[in-house]
């Protein structure tokens, strides 16, 4: 019953994670900025952890030429993952930026597990989850294009469906770099004996990456604004946030398997998205959830269980 409540409590805090970084952007005046900020304090959380369990936080040399280059991006593919989220927040609302990625995750772990990517085991591709695929779009469709509704904000600019859908197929995209950024950080964690210091090592690369893409991009760290006093004290609390959901991740799998650990933190991310959006909660525009976005979200989750459990 503990784990349960750890994946509902992790899944809960990933678009809540979304709100305080998208919060942050409009501070810095930057989705780049705002990941940086995030990623760094994730990146320092995560030393912390490390240093605190005496994992130590040195890689030995020999790993980096035995190999593959891949094994060492799941940072950049977390950088993408994460702005992207932050730039669709405003645009998609909180439910929606939630779903989006969902269904682009569960495509991307499809196509990894039937061809064995990032050196994963093989498992083929049947009836049973091509039909829980189908069932999981069904859903989607009823959260989110259900009577013109789905948490979109009604601006000038995303008012109609043709201006939302390129937002909406960018979040599908995103939630495919998810997929494999976890793929390749199960194996960088199964290689270093350590899903904390594989956790670690992604959010090191990712700030690396951000601080270059900043420096030279955006001309300079411009982040003052942040330190203002006038800001509440929660915009620092994403990054942690994040490794928290990384940590629990990690944890859990071992703990209560893999399909379960799936479903339990994928329903925590969806109500969680629903409750920033039905309660305005971090800045969020307010949006009303209407009960068949609900009959939806649970013909999703069913969706999830013939994927992840058969």
């Amino acid at each position: 019953m503990f784990s349960l409540l750890i994946g509902l409590v992790i899944g809960f805090g990933l678009p809540v994670q979304t709100a305080i970084n998208s919060r942050l952007r409009n501070i810095v005046d930057s989705p780049m900025r705002s990941s940086m900020i995030s990623f760094s304090i994730g990146t320092i959380f995560l030393a912390l952890v490390l240093l605190i369990t005496m994992q130590g936080l040195i890689v030995p040399i020999a790993t980096f030429a035995q190999q593959p280059w891949w094994i060492w991006i799941g940072g950049i593919l977390g950088v993408v993952y994460l702005t992207g989220n932050i730039v669709l927040f405003p645009h998609l609302g909180a439910a929606q930026t939630v779903i989006m990625p969902v269904v682009g995750q569960l495509i991307m772990s499809m196509l990894i597990d039937n061809f064995g990517w990032f050196g994963l085991p093989r498992h083929t591709l049947t009836l049973v989850r091509v039909v829980g695929g189908i069932v999981v779009l069904f859903g989607v469709v009823l959260v989110v294009f259900t009577n013109s509704s789905a948490g979109t904000l009604k601006t000038a600019e995303t008012r109609h469906a043709s201006l939302v859908l390129p937002w909406q197929i960018a979040g599908i995209c995103t939630g495919m770099l998810s997929a494999a950024q976890t793929a390749i950080n199960g194996h960088l964690g199964t290689v270093l004996q350590s899903p904390e210091k594989a956790a670690f090592i992604s959010f090191l690369v990712g700030t690396v990456a951000l601080l270059l893409i900043v420096a030279i991009y955006e001309h300079g760290i411009h982040i003052r604004p942040a330190f203002s006093t006038h800001n509440p004290w929660w915009i620092w609390l994403g990054g942690v946030i994040g490794s928290l959901f990384v940590l629990g991740n990690a944890y859990l799998v071992p703990e209560i398997g893999t399909g379960l650990t799936v479903v339990i933190v994928l329903f925590g991310m969806i109500s969680g998205g629903l409750v920033i959006d039905s309660l305005g909660w971090l800045g969020a525009r307010r949006i009303k959830v209407k009960a068949i976005q609900l009959v939806g979200i649970l013909i999703l989750v069913c969706g999830v269980v013939l994927i992840k459990l058969f």
